[in-house]
């Protein structure tokens, strides 16, 4: 007879004091979930992180891409986002953040970037409900391997960046292909190729 245990679930307050220095890992519904990130996933996301601090930088922006960051959306669920564009002049509103890496609120959230790996329905279906429920005014899933399901990003499954913009609480989704320019409402005057994006997820 086999003898079925049901995962021990976590708090949120648990899963930091345990996993909080372990950038793998986030907490879904009290559970663990692995990130499973590789080395070509963490090129896509310094290739953006380069890009869109170059854009910080040029228009002297008051933003910053923290290293470490979760962002907590209840008492039992955090996610660790792949990149996050704070104002770091709302970050006096956040509780936690003198002392720990924690967003609570979307004061100080100006962007934030998903790049799809295996448990890619976190990033296309549960991240969109809660990012909208906490009103993230814009999201992009970076799906440089066009692993995601066709209901997606078509049935051909190209490489595809998918821009939500919250509109009056619910994600308007606009989806960029290889030749298209990414535009953004964060940094309107970005100007980067989705292909190139792409691209940094190849060796």
């Amino acid at each position: 007879m086999i003898i079925q245990t049901t995962p021990q679930l976590l708090t949120v307050d648990d899963f930091i004091m345990q996993y909080g220095e372990r950038d793998r890992y986030e907490l879904i519904d009290g559970e663990l979930i692995d990130m499973e990130p590789t080395g070509l996933h963490e090129q896509v996301i310094a290739f953006l992180g380069r890009k869109l601090n170059v854009e910080i930088d040029r228009l002297n922006l008051p933003y910053i891409i923290p290293h470490r960051c979760l962002i907590r959306t209840s008492n039992d669920t955090a996610f660790r986002p792949n990149l996050i564009v704070l104002d770091q002049t709302q970050l006096i509103h956040e509780p936690f953040w003198q002392n720990q890496p924690v967003i609570t609120s979307n004061t100080a959230i100006k962007l934030i970037a998903e790049v799809v790996s295996t448990n890619w329905q976190n990033d296309y279906a549960r991240k969109v409900e809660d990012y909208a429920i906490l009103s993230v005014s814009e999201y992009w899933i970076v799906d440089y391997l066009g692993i995601g399901g066709r209901e997606y990003i078509g049935k051909a499954k190209p490489p595809t960046l998918t821009r939500c913009q919250l509109v009056d609480d619910i994600y308007e989704k606009r989806l960029f292909r290889l030749n298209d320019v990414l535009e953004s409402f964060t940094f309107p005057e970005l100007q980067l190729q989705a292909g190139a994006i792409f691209a940094a997820g190849q060796l």
